[in-house]
């Protein structure tokens, strides 16, 4: 094949895989500011959220990290102005982003990846959360004991984080796997490189 041909079908090629990843891209970003604003349906059940696993979900299938971060955090500071804001919105904020960050660690999307992923951002927000709460000082003693009957407090709290992330994760990888293989544009497309 003649190198303008060449050229042509490449251009061709790349330009339909460039729209297919924006595509996925737009679809991707829906599925997680859904999930944010389906943060505000479970509200009333302490700790019970999408939010983590939205996290997670960004971090492992947003390849552009900048995109990875904002998208879910941009997802879950909209749920936040209808469900309120609080002092200890920073330590959320950080463990959520720390939930991205572990997703753009995973490289292969599988059962043992999302199950561990998912308990450690349980984890993550736990530890983070509990800790603000007691620098804060005004429900627990500024001491040793005071932190460990912080945690110690929070533990109920975290039967419901790890059964919210396992259960969200779940949902929201298993039925993306599952959506990849009927609808292509969901598929990660790269542009294959010939070594001459």
């Amino acid at each position: 094949m003649p190198i303008k041909q060449k050229i042509s079908y490449f251009c061709i090629k790349f330009n339909k895989m460039k729209t297919i990843n924006n595509t996925r891209l737009l679809i991707i970003s829906l599925i997680i500011i859904g999930l944010g604003l389906l943060n505000i349906f479970f509200s009333t059940i302490p700790n019970l959220s999408p939010i983590a696993a939205m996290a997670l979900f960004g971090g492992v299938y947003l390849k552009n990290r900048k995109i990875a971060l904002l998208v879910p955090i941009l997802a879950l500071f909209i749920s936040d102005l209808f469900l309120g804001f609080h002092s200890s919105m920073w330590a959320v904020y950080g463990s959520f982003i720390l939930v991205v960050i572990l997703g753009t660690l995973i490289k292969k999307v599988n059962f043992i990846n999302i199950f561990s992923a998912a308990i450690a951002s349980s984890l993550l927000f736990f530890i983070i959360t509990n800790f603000a709460v007691w620098t804060q000082g005004s429900f627990y003693p500024m001491s040793f004991s005071g932190l460990v009957e912080c945690y110690t407090m929070g533990i109920p709290f975290l039967k419901n984080t790890i059964i919210g992330d396992l259960l969200f994760s779940g949902v929201i990888f298993g039925g993306f796997t599952i959506a990849q293989t009927q609808f292509s544009v969901l598929k990660e497309i790269t542009i294959p490189v010939e070594n001459k």
